[in-house]
Order: C-alpha cells, then structure tokens, then sequence
C-alpha cells in the first residue's frame, strides 16, 4: 500500500520553491535607493583595492615563500600610490612631522586647536572667493583720452 498514494497528497507536500536571487537582486530589496546601491558598491571596491595594493606592498618586504614571492624586490610604486590614495579616500592620512608643526603643536596643548584655525581661514577665503548677490553688466561710460580728448574703445582700450 505504500506504493499506492493519493495525488493530491503528494501536491500538498510539495510546496513551491522560493524564486533564487543572486546577489546584485538581493542587495536591490535591501537597498531600494539607486544612489545608495552605487555607494555600497564604491565602497566595496576601495576596500577591494585596498586589500590588493596592500597586500601587494605587504608581500614586497616578506622573505621568500615558496610558490607565492620570489623574495625578489619588486617595484611596487603603483601598487603603494593606488593604497596611499584609497586610504586617504577612507580619511586616512599619513601625518607629517617636520620641525614647524612640532614646535607649533607643542605650543598648543591640543592639536584640534590648530585643525579649527586653519578651518576658519580657509573659511574666510571662501567667504571671499564668494559671489555675493546676483551678477549685473555694468555698463561703462565712453573714457575720453585726456592728451587728445578722443575717445577709447572699451573693448580694445585703443583711441577711436
């Protein structure tokens, strides 16, 4: 009797499969924000490149192992600009210690003191950069050359 079973049991067992998404559908239902997605993806492939590059740099200064380097020195310039730059695109930065910022950050007893001045200068220098108002021709007055009392061309600056 095992052989012999109804069919509609066998429909009520199977129950139907749930549609498979990949990962780029998946991460679409997650994230419905286009500009959002874009951003999760910049993001993975900084890190992406910065797992290269500094696995690259990395294995440039470890000694020879077999069937990975050949413990020879290679040039790794581009491998070390492509990490430099996508750590820096993360906030990372390397910090220069010369003798200026030294003697100046011991003067200040903290350093976000000295970030907030130079904020508020390059600030200032917006502000001045800044066109204030809406922009009108100025029309100018026919200039009269006081030696020949002719008048000047305001395009060319030259005596009429």
């Amino acid at each position: 009797m095992d052989d012999i079973q109804d069919p509609k049991a066998k429909e009520e067992k199977i129950q139907p499969e749930k549609e498979k998404k990949n990962l780029i559908q998946k991460i679409q239902s997650k994230i419905p924000d286009r500009n959002e997605q874009f951003e999760y993806f910049g993001l993975g492939v900084r890190f992406l490149v910065v797992l290269w590059s500094g696995s690259l740099v990395t294995l440039n200064y470890l000694p020879k192992i077999p069937g990975l380097t050949s413990g020879e020195k290679q040039d790794i310039t581009f491998p070390a600009s492509l990490l430099s730059s996508s750590l820096l695109s993360f906030g990372l930065e390397k910090s220069a210690k010369n003798k200026e910022s030294s003697s100046s950050s011991s003067s200040s007893s903290n350093g976000k003191s000295n970030i907030k001045a130079e904020l508020k200068e390059l600030l200032e220098i917006i502000k001045l950069t800044q066109m204030q108002g809406d922009v009108k021709p100025v029309t100018q007055e026919q200039r009269i050359d006081p030696i020949t009392n002719r008048p000047i061309d305001p395009v060319t600056g030259k005596l009429v």
